[in-house]
């Protein structure tokens, strides 16, 4: 803003100069033109009556005043010889700047009547250049002035925007100080981020307390419920019927338990996470979370085969990767009813789902990036591609779907930034 300021004052001085200064020229040759043709017309009648009505009248020139017959006589100077009648200035005249004045007279035929003006050209010129350097000195004199000014002006916002800026996300109590002796608008500015300082603060506490407490809360009805389950389950005598819904039990209870580990997750601070990473061989996990999840698929004609299995390690927590890769495999299988779902583990750490589904338009892709964006919640998708959306910002991770051809669609997993050498997560604030 201080350079701004400084630059359209600096263009503004510039055209009222500029304007000022061609209007002082304008006005000062039409003044020294009517100068001119007064003082050369007064003469040159006073001149032309005394030769009429005085017959031993005699015209003697003087060192700035001389008069020519144009038609009559030899010594005209040649520049004088085409001149119309009428003013004429800035004439040379034998090497000088002159003001011709041409008359036309019925007895004395053309007459030239030259005002030697060089010394006053001179003069004028020596003025024109000392009002055009006190211009620029005026300009800069004001130009350094102004800048000092909008200097100590813009200071004050200078110096409230650095003291927002070493505001740090996620550390508490942080609030703008300003100068006592700064501008109460200043204070007003300080006093309303403050304020929303204040509020962001009890609105993110509430939400982590929230999150925090309903997880943990929820965690212990969740391990009962599991444990009763697998208890029923290793009885041998419990009925098929029985068996079915404990294990429908049973895996509702796991499902619950990694989304309360994903919310614990997304209460965190991303910084905090690498402390709960730990290293996992995809090559190993994969294959069990396929395992984990062909129950899913039940009667359909449906295949799940791995194309590729790169040995890569990560380093992130286990059970969020275990979640992301597992929902995403959930929802290849709710999509399709028969044919193959490929997998593929490159080894940059990226897992690729391939489903033989009906696939998706662009644009219904679009939408579903838009609502993944947007957080929006789709409650026919297990977890929620829109929460694994959320778990990718937070930690770093990228999710992208395409469509496949002739039909189904491709899933995309780049698990790149939770490599070991990367495994620094963005300082992203918690959600």
């Amino acid at each position: 803003m201080h350079r701004r300021m400084v630059w359209w004052l600096l263009g503004y001085l510039a055209l009222i100069s500029l304007a000022v200064f061609s209007v002082g020229n304008y006005v000062h040759e039409h003044a020294e033109h009517s100068a001119w043709r007064a003082l050369l017309n007064s003469e040159l009648d006073s001149i032309v009556n005394h030769i009429e009505h005085e017959p031993h009248y005699h015209w003697q020139d003087s060192d700035t005043l001389r008069l020519f017959y144009i038609n009559g006589s030899p010594t005209v100077p040649e520049s004088l010889r085409t001149l119309h009648p009428g003013l004429h200035d800035g004439v040379e005249v034998s090497g000088r700047a002159s003001a011709v004045m041409v008359r036309e007279t019925a007895q004395l035929g053309r007459l030239a009547l030259v005002l030697d003006i060089n010394d006053f050209h001179e003069l004028e010129q020596f003025a024109t250049r000392w009002v055009l350097l006190a211009g620029v000195l005026m300009i800069i004199v004001t130009v350094v002035m102004a800048s000092f000014g909008v200097g100590r002006l813009v200071r004050p916002l200078s110096s409230l925007a650095r003291r927002i800026d070493d505001l740090r996300p996620g550390v508490p109590g942080q609030r703008v100080e300003v100068d006592p002796r700064a501008s109460s608008e200043l204070y007003v500015i300080a006093n309303a981020l403050n304020d929303y300082l204040a509020r962001n603060e009890q609105f993110v506490e509430r939400e982590r307390i929230f999150i925090s407490t309903a997880s943990h809360e929820l965690r212990t009805p969740i391990a009962v419920i599991t444990g009763a389950s697998e208890l029923a389950l290793g009885q041998p005598e419990i009925p098929d019927r029985a068996r079915q819904q404990m294990q429908r039990v049973h895996r509702t209870a796991q499902g619950v338990e990694q989304l309360i580990q994903l919310l614990l997750v997304l209460a965190r601070d991303p910084a905090r996470l690498a402390a709960l990473g730990e290293r996992i061989p995809l090559d190993l996990l994969v294959p069990d979370i396929i395992e984990d999840h062909r129950h899913l698929m039940g009667d359909k004609d449906l295949r799940i085969e791995i194309d590729g299995l790169a040995r890569v390690d990560i380093v992130a927590p286990l059970g969020v990767v275990q979640a992301a890769i597992g929902n995403l495999l959930r929802n290849a299988i709710e999509n399709s009813g028969r044919g193959t779902i490929h997998i593929q583990v490159s080894d940059q750490a990226v897992v690729t789902l391939q489903d033989p589904g009906l696939g998706m338009s662009p644009e219904e892709i679009a939408a579903v990036h838009a609502r993944m964006a947007r957080g929006d919640r789709n409650e026919q998708s297990g977890i929620g591609l829109e929460l694994i959306a959320r778990l990718c910002e937070h930690l770093g991770w990228a999710l992208q779907i395409e469509p496949c051809v002739p039909r189904g669609t491709c899933v995309i997993l780049d698990l790149g930034a939770s490599l070991p050498g990367r495994s620094e997560h963005p300082s992203l604030p918690a959600s």
